[in-house]
């Protein structure tokens, strides 16, 4: 709640929008409107699987060769979505049977590696956005059809997602759990990261490494770690711990910028710094306590930056305490998780030197 200069309570409220589901299944209905009255609509209604009614706009639909072609274009309302704006072309062709296949087209992914809703080598079009268009469909008597779905602009989108790592190829995966696209909460967001774990478990990992950042992985890499044990964890390491504890995995190693993992060491698992900081004066506790002058320690914690904290305790030859604060991190994130997994933790500097490890 947010005040305005009167002092008057504010609220803001953040407009929602509709998933590439939905998006999908608007253009399913659009589609079999087209065949079954010959009616082109502007719009349609639909009802999400949660109950809430959506009225989607088409930008168009057309007879083709083979079925009838419809776009919708992607509206992610205020949620930070790499899809806005992007147009999700559905073709509907009948086929013989009551059965609905669905196929990928341009910008969508095939699913590569076990672990995730689908099997491998099926079109990235998550259950429910299957269960929302076999719903549309039910609406319309009309036998057996084949949904085809594309993204022509999901090949480069998908890069800028967890597809890759996730083992889904080719382009974007069709998600929503319901159809309708609410702001992003950190809750999701966190949930969107815990299928790299169960992809690794389908792989065959009970070792992984979390790393919350580009840094930690690139230093992960180059020391010989499997890339299909290494877990982008994001500010959510204690999350992600509690996630892979309830997988029963037997070893977590922690690879990361030491302005990242200090904070374990100090009992903080959330990390974002608007969260909770406490970088430099762990840094300046631990320093002290292997011997340095007060004066070093507090321009440790006059420091901008852990980088510049790491230059004095260079010039201080103190690199011995990195590895007391990776113990301790370690330590810290196994008391987090009770003891269900052992922890170890890498600590390195921004060029991609390791400082330190238990």
């Amino acid at each position: 709640m947010k005040k305005n200069l009167r002092g008057d309570s504010v609220e803001k409220f953040l407009r929602g929008g509709y998933t590439t589901g939905a998006c999908a299944a608007a253009g399913v209905k659009a589609a079999l409107i087209l065949l079954t009255t010959g009616e082109i609509v502007d719009d349609v209604e639909i009802t999400a699987l949660d109950g809430t009614p959506l009225k989607i706009p088409v930008a168009g639909v057309e007879k083709i060769s083979d079925g009838i072609r419809a776009e919708v274009i992607k509206f992610s309302g205020d949620d930070p979505d790499i899809t806005n704006g992007a147009s999700v072309f559905t073709t509907v062709r009948q086929i013989f049977g009551d059965e609905i296949i669905f196929r990928a087209g341009v910008g969508v992914g095939h699913v590569t590696k076990a672990g995730l809703q689908l099997p491998v080598g099926e079109p990235a079009i998550n259950p429910k956005p299957r269960q929302l268009i076999q719903s549309v469909a039910a609406e319309f008597n009309v036998g057996g059809l084949e949904v085809e779905i594309s993204i022509p602009a999901g090949v480069e989108l998908a890069k800028k997602t967890l597809n890759p790592i996730l083992g889904v190829e080719g382009g974007l995966s069709i998600i929503g759990t319901t159809g309708v696209l609410r702001p992003m909460s950190e809750e999701a967001f966190k949930n969107s990261l815990v299928p790299q774990i169960d992809v690794a478990v389908a792989a065959g990992f009970d070792e992984l490494i979390f790393v919350p950042g580009k840094i930690g992985e690139t230093i992960a890499k180059k020391i010989g770690f499997p890339e299909g044990a290494i877990i982008q964890t994001s500010n959510f390491i204690g999350f992600m711990l509690e996630a892979a504890a309830q997988r029963n995995i037997a070893k977590i190693i922690l690879c990361g910028h030491v302005g990242k993992l200090v904070k374990v060491a100090a009992g903080i698992f959330h990390t974002h710094n608007r969260v909770a900081d406490g970088r430099l004066e762990t840094l300046a506790a631990y320093s002290a306590a292997e011997g340095l002058p007060a004066n070093e320690v507090q321009k440790i914690l006059d420091a901008a930056t852990t980088e510049e904290a790491a230059q004095i305790i260079s010039a201080n030859h103190l690199e011995r305490v990195y590895k007391k604060i990776a113990t301790r991190a370690s330590l810290r994130a196994m008391r987090y998780v009770f003891g269900k997994l052992q922890v170890k933790t890498i600590l390195v500097d921004f060029a991609g030197n390791i400082l330190g490890s238990d």
